[in-house]
């Protein structure tokens, strides 16, 4: 196993380890920050060990983290989230899971998406495909709206009424869900550099696309899908925002 997929996926079990006992946990302390998005003790100590590993596991290498900070840098860059879905963590609602990413000059080369309290675990390398739980996944050959399902699309309605199926999950989990073929297009309008890069790279190894919501890298937004429909998903975009 390549040696930084063999460190990330260490750093997934580190971060199960803590958050797991926390959930649900009825001294869970939640605060509101100052971009008023919630934060447990459980995110603050996750990101905190999986610094410590890294520091003395790869001392020469740049981290950017939700909780504690960081900038993109060039050469290699660990990129964590310490828990995606914190309001869904503090609420008691299982869908929440831990990325961790490295970059190499600003392309993800290894991602790992674990999700304990769902028993399920996502990872990637860079031209070496894409797994969920030790098996081999690929995205849907579904080309046809009419027999898609699609996340994240609830307020288009145009393109939403046309596809065959539409939920939304929000998060990490819609965007797995591509890579596993279970769902052919999410969207998430708005995110931050630690949520993107650990999912688009599970997508993008199994076979499915990535980019923002213009066309463009995935910066601050993220498109995802089997590939066969990103242009029409980006179509409908287009046309609703005139992006």
């Amino acid at each position: 196993m390549d040696a930084d997929l063999a460190l990330a996926l260490w750093l997934a079990d580190l971060a199960d380890s803590l958050s797991l006992p926390r959930f649900r946990a009825v001294d869970l302390a939640v605060e509101m920050k100052s971009d008023l998005t919630p934060v447990t003790d459980a995110d603050r100590a996750v990101e905190r060990a999986l610094r410590e590993r890294l520091a003395a596991e790869r001392p020469d290498d740049a981290v950017l983290g939700e909780e504690e900070g960081g900038a993109a840098a060039d050469g290699r860059l660990w990129v964590l989230d310490p828990i995606d879905g914190t309001r869904n963590f503090a609420r008691g609602i299982p869908v929440w899971a831990t990325l961790v990413a490295l970059e190499h000059d600003g392309d993800p080369i290894v991602g790992v998406v674990s999700a304990p309290a769902l028993g399920r675990r996502w990872w990637a390398t860079r031209g070496g495909g894409a797994f969920a739980d030790g098996a081999a996944i690929r995205v849907s050959r579904i080309a046809t709206l009419d027999e898609a399902a699609v996340c994240g699309f609830a307020g288009y309605r145009s393109f939403a009424e046309r596809a065959w199926h539409i939920r939304d999950f929000g998060d990490f989990w819609q965007h797995v869900l591509v890579a596993e073929g279970a769902v052919e297009i999410a969207l998430d309008p708005m995110l931050s550099a630690w949520d993107i890069p650990a999912v688009a790279l599970v997508v993008e190894e199994a076979g499915g696309r990535c980019t923002g919501v213009d066309g463009g890298p995935a910066t601050g937004s993220l498109v995802s899908s089997n590939g066969l429909l990103h242009d029409e998903a980006l179509a409908a975009l287009r046309h609703t925002h005139g992006l």
